[in-house]
């Protein structure tokens, strides 16, 4: 039996640590987990009421339009509903572009060295070729990356605020980067962090003048409903409906459509969450400063932190009960913002490690 070639040496993507897998091999009763980029405050009271209501019709499917929830988002962010596309996540949304635009082994996929893990993944699924360019300052290289686009490039992969580094780029820099690239090259700017900035949402606008830019976002992360796995899109209607052709007919199930069309309304909540995601970011970086820690500046949910030995760093954190995550970037832990209580006990752990 045999199985395409770029699956061979393909490794599967690695999600953090879950709590339960901690707690059986260390026999542990109290884990902390800060490896994943959730929400710490969980899902909002609008979206935990939908989800009750929702259940007494899980013994049927699903709309495979997602009607309810596209007219919520659409609503949202004043854009027309037949330009959105519902994901089991945004990753998912990820890998349907990729299918989309990457038919053949020389087509090429650019994205940033430090991005999204699931960049390289899709690209080394389909057989593709990924033009990896290097990191300027832990955030992308706008000019590496347009220097990088050939007669091959397909699509291009750029992740504002990126992860796992959380450095940000400037909307002009965005725009002055998305009016270089050739209308035959596809941009996915991937803004699953996008809530937390607190910012006008420019990128929307840019839609009407680029017809080869894909927005991507999630209810992951500032709406809390990680578990739920419900991202989507925003771009022209024409690749729309390519996306949607081979989309998984109810690829998001019924009450995760339920909450998050409940969750896009529930405006306190999403203040709630944005102002305990800012406050604890500068408890962490407060917290490192004291450790004589470098890190990261971070506009997302996590933090990079420089350690000495970072797997030594994590597996001694394990130890005490505190899951991160390791990264790509040598000597670096990301650290997802918890409550108030889980970061200073993480701090206190990590001093005691150190």
């Amino acid at each position: 039996m045999s199985v395409c070639e770029s699956i061979l040496s393909l490794s599967p993507y690695q999600g953090g640590k879950p709590i339960s897998e901690l707690q059986r091999e260390l026999g542990l009763d109290q884990v902390v987990k800060l490896a994943s980029n959730e929400n710490p405050l969980g899902p909002g009271p609008k979206a935990l009421e939908a989800i009750q209501l929702a259940s007494s019709e899980i013994s049927r499917y699903p709309d495979g339009n997602g009607f309810e929830l596209k007219r919520a988002i659409a609503a949202h962010l004043s854009v027309t509903a037949d330009g959105i596309t519902l994901g089991n996540g945004s990753n998912d949304i990820l890998e349907l572009v990729a299918r989309a635009y990457v038919c053949q082994a020389k087509d090429e996929v650019v994205f940033s060295q430090f991005a999204f893990v699931v960049y390289p993944l899709v690209t080394q699924a389909l057989g593709a070729t990924a033009i990896v360019t290097p990191a300027n300052g832990f955030g992308h290289d706008l000019d590496a990356m347009l220097a990088s686009i050939t007669d091959n490039t397909k699509l291009i992969f750029v992740a504002n605020p990126n992860n796992p580094t959380g450095t940000l780029l400037s909307d002009d820099a965005i725009y002055a980067f998305l009016s270089k690239v050739p209308s035959s090259v596809i941009v996915v700017l991937d803004q699953a962090y996008f809530e937390y900035l607190e910012v006008t949402d420019n990128a929307i606008t840019w839609l009407a003048e680029f017809d080869n830019l894909i927005i991507t976002r999630t209810f992951s992360k500032a709406y809390g409903l990680a578990g739920l796995r419900v991202g989507y899109s925003i771009s022209n209607s024409e690749i729309a409906d390519y996306l949607n052709r081979i989309r998984q007919p109810f690829n998001v199930n019924h009450i995760a459509q339920s909450a998050a069309t409940a969750a896009i309304t529930d405006e306190a909540f999403l203040v709630r969450s944005v102002i305990a995601n800012k406050n604890g970011l500068l408890q962490l970086s407060l917290g490192f400063e004291r450790l004589g820690l470098s890190y990261i500046p971070s506009h997302a949910n996590f933090i990079a932190v420089k350690v000495a030995d970072a797997d030594t760093t994590y597996q001694k954190l394990l130890e005490k009960g505190f899951i991160v995550r390791p990264v790509e970037m040598k000597g670096y832990l990301r650290v997802s913002v918890g409550t108030r209580n889980e970061n200073e006990a993480f701090l206190d752990a990590l001093k005691s490690v150190l």
